[in-house]
């Protein structure tokens, strides 16, 4: 093997065994195992809820430890490749490839390896609510959840809507939706704060210049093994006729559902699904996330004062800026991030901010 090659194979080989560290592959495959265990007991699937939960565990680990070993096998292509270099030349681009792929696998184990957190495996609940602006928020406010939908659409995450409801004249009032993949929380914290859009108002007879916000939230969908101290004594439910468009009986029946908990003042509402059943469900879900989010801040706020501030849905206070007129560009403020193709962004193609945020995060 020549001694370019020979660096080559040893430079990988070490970025492979750095990952299985930083993975924790040896303790996701112990874990397997015991999940493995669990799931060819004879009364596993007694309890639906928790075999679905260790089903998926299962699922999650088998993809991590299988991925990391298409990683190592890959690498022995590498290493076997160069070592016929030498007889054969055509086997260096052989090599070659081999390490491209390698490459490309090693860089999506650094990027998962960012999302370890407690609740970053989990799905997502999204809001979006339009800030300062007026009806030109609103419009915003659709913008947004039309890109956010689109992005779910090319990671391959299923969409669900919570809560959309249509504004006065045009855009959307607010629009709740639920994100559920593959650390669709953990990746979409990268969107959480204020988003300013700066246009030529559409509304606007002279055309002028508009500055507009709306922000967003993200919040994580709380399994039920996560304690979160929610008392249904303390919750006032309310029924009402779903205000938005929706499918046979949603506009016809008291099937929208508004929960407000006492103790802190929070307000859900839910309107979406066709029952009134379904709806409440699905509010309590989102009350747990808000609940688990609030303790969350709290907890962050006692180690320190700087962290967990919550900001106006205004000037100066927004995480990305969005501009159409009269140059284009979206920069993200935080990992400096930008791009001046924003037809591209607001059709879903948000993933270079995303991992550019949490690359930014990381190194902070």
């Amino acid at each position: 093997m020549a001694e370019r090659e020979s660096k080559e194979i040893e430079a990988a080989s070490k970025r492979v065994a750095d990952a299985r560290i930083w993975l924790h592959i040896d303790e996701k495959a112990r874990r397997l195992e015991e999940l493995n265990e669990q799931i060819a007991s004879p009364d596993f699937w007694n309890d639906t809820s928790r075999a679905q939960e260790v089903s998926r565990q299962a699922s999650t680990l088998r993809n991590a430890v299988e991925s990391y070993e298409e990683a190592v096998a890959t690498l022995e292509d590498a290493r076997a490749a160069a070592e016929l270099a030498g007889e054969d030349p055509a086997f260096a681009e052989e090599k070659d490839a081999a390490l491209e792929r390698l490459s490309a696998m090693l860089e999506r184990f650094e990027i998962e390896s960012w999302f370890s957190g407690e609740m970053d495996e989990s799905d997502a609940i999204l809001s979006i609510n339009p800030g300062q602006g007026g009806l030109e928020a609103q419009d915003w406010t659709e913008m947004l959840y039309r890109m956010y939908v689109r992005y779910a659409e090319q990671k391959g995450w299923k969409v669900k809507s919570l809560d959309v409801v249509a504004g006065e004249g045009i855009g959307l009032d607010r629009a709740v939706i639920q994100v559920e993949g593959h650390n669709a929380y953990g990746m979409l914290r990268s969107e959480h704060g204020v988003h300013r859009l700066v246009r030529i108002s559409p509304t606007d007879d002279k055309k002028r210049r508009q500055t507009t916000f709306a922000s967003v939230e993200v919040l994580p969908v709380t399994s039920d093994d996560i304690e979160v101290d929610l008392n249904p004594a303390d919750v006032r439910v309310d029924v009402y006729r779903s205000s938005g468009p929706g499918g046979q009986c949603v506009n016809t029946t008291d099937s929208a559902v508004r929960l407000t908990h006492a103790p802190t003042g929070i307000v859900v509402t839910c309107q979406n699904e066709k029952s009134q059943l379904q709806n409440k469900e699905a509010a309590f879900k989102v009350l747990r996330a808000k609940l688990y989010e609030l303790e969350r801040r709290k907890r962050e706020e006692e180690l320190s004062a700087l962290r967990g501030e919550r900001m106006e849905n205004s000037f100066g206070s927004q995480i990305r800026n969005y501009v159409l007129y009269p140059y284009q560009m979206v920069k993200d403020l935080r990992s400096n991030i930008e791009t001046g193709n924003v037809d591209a962004v607001l059709d879903g193609d948000i993933e270079q901010f995303v991992i550019g945020y949490h690359r930014w995060r990381v190194s902070q």
